[in-house]
């Protein structure tokens, strides 16, 4: 079924097959060379092996030979063990040959081939016997285990060459299911609801390595290992004992608040912690890592830090632009890259800057109550409010106070206050929100209405999406705003944290996502900044892009910001408050005699530039736009996604428009705003179509995830 499949999609087919039984009995060459002949008949290239797994160079051979190189291996040869239990089994490698030792021997001679010419795709098959164990299935599961193993290692080793490895646990019908299944599943569990997701997996868009999937009938997986937050069962200087282990067995066994450990580097960081926390503790209990593990934390609440001042000038202010991925690119960025631009500007959450020392070692460290490790802290939260536009130069005081302490079980939560002023005028405030991992289970409070709540956004598509990509230099250049800490910057530091290489801050991704809002909705003016909430999900490799979704809801913009090659959300529950609307709101537009609808067509063209050949691949196509007011054409504007790298001019098309789109500034803004839907406003005349009137739907690819248009 694979090999057919490869072939219908345009594969060149190796079919290996030695016509064994189900116990390695007997040789043939009639399965390969009926799989073949099938394959020839319909137009498809194919050629039949009949090696041992356990020749594997002959097999790669074979392909070189006939085809000059190999894409794709797909490693689903089998045995299966006689189904006795392990105590009656006769010892035989037979299986582990097959399984496990053919694996290795095919890939090691495909392996070099594949790296040199840097792409590869290699599917093992494991099984459910391999991953949960079965009865009278102890070599078979051993061996499937194996490949699955292996499979992991080589994910890791192909990576940097664009090899990648994959694992399925497939059920499907087969002469080797038929001894384990009774004969009418076998016949409803057909391989053709497997083979779609090999046939993903080998393509070269695909970029899935590592991953185990079960499969069948229909439906696809993936498998992850999971780790309960364990218990540390010893005292410093003291002797481990089984009774220990005993007494805490039941937290031991836990699985609230799981890890889901994906690397081996992630899977030591839980022991490189404890082997820290016995050096800097009598004594450590279940949750009693590095902060405010006792009673004593309630006695930090409403403590005042000492001050901090803050010292600076508009380098400080350009650089912090920088670091957030503001670019002289980008005409609208000068006003706060340029101390001679007129109207230069601080970006409004530079606020967090001075007032973030409060929060580092001699700020939190020197409360009483809270012994503070600071390699287990996490920023949890952050909210940044405006009083007044930031200065671009000055001394800046802030004053911290402990809000509160949380008691969140698998560690603690600080709520740290932090108001900051210019002389005497408050300027700003910041509530930071640090999650001390291991630090819970001393009894406290889990909630505060002191907490600055996060906010779900609505349910519906976005209004705009921005997408920005960071270089992989973003961690580097952001620091220099102070944030010093070597997770960023330090590869060994990075593992140590369970990461594979130094991570972005979470600030700079906070930073990111506030000026999206800020030029979409307010015009990059500064003073439309009242406040920003954020959660901090998940953390960003410099060199990601960042796609920050936004819904506006009156003076409020919902966001969430995603890694948009994983689809990872890292900013979560977030949103930005503005102050009203400015001279530049497309109302004041209208009183002024303009046409709404040219800020909709300039933001389209900042996206042409940006992602124009993207959209040329996608779109391939012309469009017109006549914009009427009063009854009469006001405007004229042609999107054309066909030539060049794409382009927005305002003007008729000088040839013929695919396709052209008539109408009036008021019904244009009606239906971007989602205030009337499409097909409606073309059914009741308001919005005329002329040419190929399907290409309409491929406007949807331009404001995607932008507006409801």
């Amino acid at each position: 079924e694979y090999a057919l499949a490869f072939a219908e999609r345009g594969a060149s087919v190796i079919v290996n097959d030695l016509g064994t039984d189900t116990k390695g009995g007997g040789k043939s060459s009639a399965a390969a060379d009926k799989v073949v002949e099938e394959i020839r008949a319909k137009g498809g290239k194919a050629v039949a092996n009949y090696d041992s797994v356990e020749d594997g160079e002959k097999l790669i051979q074979t392909a070189l030979d006939a085809f000059g190189r190999i894409g794709v291996y797909y490693f689903k040869c089998g045995l299966l063990s006689v189904n006795v239990s392990f105590l009656l089994f006769c010892i035989s490698d037979l299986i582990q040959r097959i399984h496990l030792r053919g694996s290795f021997l095919v890939t090691r001679a495909a392996w070099n081939h594949m790296k040199n010419q840097k792409f590869g795709r290699i599917i093992m098959t494991a099984s459910a016997a391999g991953i949960y164990g079965n009865f009278g299935q102890a070599n078979y599961s051993a061996a499937k285990l194996g490949m699955l193993g292996l499979a992991n290692t080589l994910a890791i080793e192909g990576r940097k060459y664009n090899v990648h490895c994959n694992t399925i646990a497939p059920v499907a019908g087969s002469r080797l299911t038929e001894t384990v299944m009774p004969p009418d599943l076998v016949a409803s569990l057909k391989p053709e609801y497997v083979a779609p997701l090999v046939l993903w997996l080998c393509h070269e868009q695909c970029q899935e390595n590592g991953g185990l999937f079960e499969v069948g009938a229909g439906w696809i997986g993936k498998l992850r290992w999971e780790r309960s937050q364990g218990q540390i069962v010893r005292k410093k200087n003291k002797s481990m004992t089984p009774e220990a282990v005993r007494d805490q067995w039941d937290k031991i066994c836990d699985f609230t608040d799981a890890t889901k450990p994906a690397t081996v580097q992630e899977s030591l960081q839980s022991m490189v912690s404890v082997l820290s926390r016995m050096e800097s503790e009598d004594q450590v209990g279940a949750n009693s890592t590095a902060a405010a593990a006792s009673p004593a934390s309630s006695m930090a609440v409403g403590q005042k830090l000492p001050p901090t001042t803050f010292s600076f000038t508009h380098t400080q202010c350009i650089l912090y632009a920088l670091g957030v991925g503001m670019s002289t690119k980008d005409p609208d960025h000068l006003r706060f890259l340029y101390e001679g631009s007129p109207d230069f500007s601080c970006l409004p959450t530079f606020g967090v800057i001075p007032s973030q020392a409060a929060m580092m070692e001699g700020g939190l460290s020197s409360v009483p109550g809270l012994n503070i490790d600071f390699t287990q802290v996490l920023h949890g939260e952050q909210y940044l409010e405006l009083y007044k536009p930031l200065p671009t130069s000055g001394k800046l005081t802030s004053e911290a106070t402990i809000a509160d302490v949380l008691d969140k079980g698998s560690g603690a939560v600080i709520l740290l206050d932090v108001h900051t002023y210019s002389g005497g005028e408050l300027v700003c405030y910041n509530q930071f929100s640090v999650f001390v991992v291991g630090a819970g289970g001393f009894g406290g409070k889990r909630t505060s209405e002191k907490a600055k709540a996060s906010v779900p956004p609505p349910k519906r598509a976005p209004d705009a999406v921005v997408i920005d990509s960071t270089t992989r230099d973003q961690a580097a250049l952001y620091r220099l705003s102070g944030d010093w800490n070597p997770l960023h910057i330090d590869p060994s530091f990075a593992a140590m944290g369970g990461f594979k290489a130094p991570i972005l801050h979470g600030l700079c991704s906070f930073g990111f996502a506030a000026r999206h809002v800020l030029k979409q909705f307010a015009n990059n003016d500064p003073s439309r900044f009242k406040a920003i909430k954020v959660r901090f999900v998940k953390p960003v490799m410099p060199g990601q892009s960042l796609q920050t979704e936004m819904w506006k809801e009156g003076n409020r913009i919902h966001i969430q910001c995603k890694v948009k090659e994983t689809d990872a959300v890292v900013l979560a529950g977030a949103y930005v408050d503005l102050h009203g609307a400015s001279e530049a709101s497309p109302e004041n537009l209208t009183q002024g005699g303009g046409l709404q609808s040219e800020l909709v067509f300039a933001e389209i063209g900042r996206r042409i530039k940006d992602l124009g050949s993207e959209l040329l691949k996608k779109v391939n196509a012309v469009f017109g736009w006549e914009i009427t007011k009063d009854g009469k054409t006001a405007a004229q504007w042609t999107i054309d996604l066909k030539n060049g790298s794409g382009s927005l001019h305002k003007g008729p098309y000088s040839g013929k428009a695919d396709v052209t789109f008539t109408v009036s500034d008021e019904d244009f803004m009606e239906v971007v705003q989602g205030k009337v839907n499409p097909q409606k406003a073309f059914f009741s005349g308001k919005l005329k179509v002329r040419g190929n009137i399907m290409l309409s739907q491929k406007l949807e690819v331009i404001l995607k995830d932008y507006a409801k248009l």
